[in-house]
């Protein structure tokens, strides 16, 4: 029978005002089990369930097989059978704290945070010690960005259960990911006292020491970094790129990540075309639509895609954000959608309603990263590019967008995805950056006003003791030099001038620059002499940067994609002279552009020309490349060929 939910809801209402609780909920859920995202019905359940007045009155104790068969839905992933018998139960049990805890971790599985914020919060109220409750009330805090509120419910969580080791790895991530890496060491520190043989946790440790800049810290951990990830327990691979240099053991972190993390899931089978479209529906994916490093890179491709031939639909799944950046790329885009509310399964489903041809994945391994939106198959061809330099270990990811820089054809065998080799940088760049025109000085910027000027903008978890050593060497050999960093956080700055001590180097010779609007960022790369890239995991967006501002740059190339991209970028702008093969001739090269101005100037010169001549930023050469990529893959699909690479011809 059609149910009337406009006279259904009524109805319910009005049992709500004669106090009729238990026939409401009835009601509310007849509308939810037809409709599971009708919001007056949940907002009338969750209204019924969180009524301070309601909790007071007498509640009957609920039976343990009542509790036990919802906590059983939940663990067997029945969300829309648990969360139907969880409110049932917080109608009738009001005072039973278990009901509101899963009913809550319910909602946060189908990303519905306001309501399992609230009844995580309603669990606590009825047990002040519910440690497990005031976990996942900080889980879901944390999901949405909320970080004080998430520390506060993993703080309380340990108040409660100074044992409980889950709660301190919570801890210590969201103290990492708001700007706070020594407590964040201090907490994985404690969790790791709890459960020694964590891999994850003993990983994200290390991670925060080389935020920090505490070498000895990861020295000491030296011998256990290779391990980790590889056979046992899975870590976010994206953490060890920044430790080793290793893409075989990358690899094997990826596939042992992947294959954990999404085993369970069944993809859709799409049915196959019967004609091939006129225009291909490309789907883009990532949380950093917005002022994010990534934006700033893929903002020219969004405006240069040919429409005609292409249709391109965002989907965005960070949290909304919205700033000049997210605002250009809605305008260049055909379709923007806000997904952060919706599951990965969900997702999936609704890309394949949008008819999705070639799904590209801009996260990989990331934190913050959906992968499993593609598990489930978002769209027949599925493409990693552009945020994560590796391979994700994913057997339903077909493709590995790169170049034959960054992936030379001997190192195949390290990815899993087949490889889509364009023909000069994988990375797209923004050929209409503004550089900002103020008139700085060094003076402005903090820096002495004569004296060469090495320069490293990176994250301070890419810098390493090897590259600071020849640093060192070379402020010591250039006299009246300064190296000039990035302020990365206060830790890291002291660490850096201990080290530098350490060496023989005054610390006044060391120089931190701090967090500015993007187009003054360019503008002050201006005032430096030369960059000094890092070794495991190069500059990539940073050397983007330096070089569309005219600022030479030394990197060494290295074994695995991160330790190649600012290879691929100097290959693409016709600067090989650049690329040190090993750590000696990299200082070598560094100490003779010091001493040589004759040679620099010739170096900015030949720089400022293929500036606006070389592929590198040709930002229109770029699309028609990706966009080449993405036919040849599409039609290959189209006419049943196995997966295999392909080269994208100049």
């Amino acid at each position: 029978m059609a149910l009337n939910v406009r006279r259904t809801l009524l109805k319910a209402k009005g049992l709500v005002r004669k106090g009729d609780s238990d026939g409401a909920a009835q009601l509310f859920d007849a509308v939810l089990k037809q409709f599971p995202q009708n919001k007056e019905a949940m907002l009338g359940l969750a209204s019924m369930s969180n009524e301070t007045s309601l909790v007071q009155q007498a509640s009957i104790p609920a039976s343990e097989q009542d509790l036990k068969n919802l906590v059983n839905l939940f663990n067997r992933g029945h969300l829309q059978q648990a969360l139907g018998a969880g409110r049932m139960l917080a109608i009738r049990h009001r005072g039973e704290p278990l009901i509101h805890n899963v009913v809550g971790a319910v909602y946060k599985r189908l990303h519905q945070y306001d309501n399992a914020i609230a009844s995580f919060t309603q669990a606590v109220r009825l047990k002040p010690d519910y440690a497990e409750a005031y976990n996942n009330l900080g889980a879901a805090c944390h999901d949405v960005g909320r970080y004080d509120d998430a520390v506060f419910g993993y703080s309380k969580a340990i108040e409660h259960d100074a044992g409980f080791f889950e709660a301190y790895c919570n801890l210590g991530s969201v103290l990492a990911e708001s700007g706070r890496p020594k407590d964040a060491i201090g907490t994985y520190l404690r969790a790791v006292r709890i459960k020694p043989d964590c891999e994850e946790t003993a990983a994200k440790m290390l991670f925060q020491l080389a935020e920090i800049c505490d070498w000895d810290g990861i020295v000491s951990n030296a011998a256990a970094i290779r391990h980790l990830g590889i056979a046992n327990q899975q870590v976010l691979p994206a953490i060890l790129l920044y430790l080793e240099d290793h893409p075989g053991r990358h690899r094997q972190r990826s596939e042992l990540y992947s294959n954990t993390m999404f085993q369970k899931q069944q993809p859709t089978l799409i049915p196959h075309p019967q004609v091939k479209p006129k225009r291909l529906r490309i789907g883009y994916f990532s949380a950093h639509f917005h002022d994010h490093a990534t934006m700033y890179q893929v903002a020219r491709l969004f405006e240069s895609h040919d429409h005609d031939a292409f249709e391109t639909i965002v989907y965005s799944y960070g949290v909304s954000t919205e700033d000049s950046m997210r605002g250009r790329l809605i305008e260049a885009v055909d379709e923007f959608y806000d997904v952060q509310d919706l599951t990965d399964v969900d997702m999936a489903a609704l890309c394949r309603t949008h008819r999705l041809d070639i799904a590209v994945d801009l996260m990989g391994c990331m934190q913050r990263a959906r992968l499993g939106i593609f598990s489930y198959r978002a769209a027949p061809i599925q493409i990693s590019y552009l945020g994560y330099p590796g391979t994700t270990g994913a057997s339903f990811i077909d493709y590995i967008i790169a170049d034959g820089v960054v992936i030379p054809r001997e190192q195949g065998i390290h990815y899993c995805e087949q490889t889509i080799y364009l023909p000069h940088s994988y990375q797209v760049n923004d050929d209409a950056r503004e550089i900002s025109d103020k008139n700085l000085t060094r003076t402005d910027v903090g820096l002495p006003e004569a004296g060469f000027v090495f320069c490293c903008f990176n994250s301070s978890c890419k810098i390493g003791p090897k590259e600071f050593d020849i640093w060192m060497r070379l402020l010591q050999q250039v006299e009246g030099s300064v190296l000039w960093l990035f302020r990365s956080n206060e830790w890291a700055q002291a660490n850096l001038l201990t080290e530098a001590q350490k060496r023989g180097v005054a610390p006044e010779r060391v120089v931190f620059a701090d967090r500015v609007p993007h187009a003054d960022h360019l503008a002050r790369y201006q005032l430096a002499d030369v960059f000094l890239d890092t070794f495991n995991y190069t500059a990539g967006t940073e050397a983007n940067d330096a070089l569309w501002a005219g600022l030479p740059l030394i990197t060494r190339l290295g074994w695995g994609f991160p330790a190649r991209v600012t290879g691929s970028l100097l290959s693409a702008i016709d600067l090989p002279e650049l690329i040190a093969k090993s750590e000696s001739e990299y200082e070598q090269l560094a100490l003779d552009l010091a001493l040589n101005p004759e040679r620099l100037a010739a170096l900015k010169g030949k720089l400022a020309a293929n500036r606006l001549t070389a592929p590198l930023f040709d930002s229109e050469l770029f699309t028609k490349h990706i966009e080449e990529a993405y036919q040849q893959a599409y039609q290959r699909y189209f006419d049943g060929e196995p997966l295999s690479s392909i080269v994208v011809q100049p």
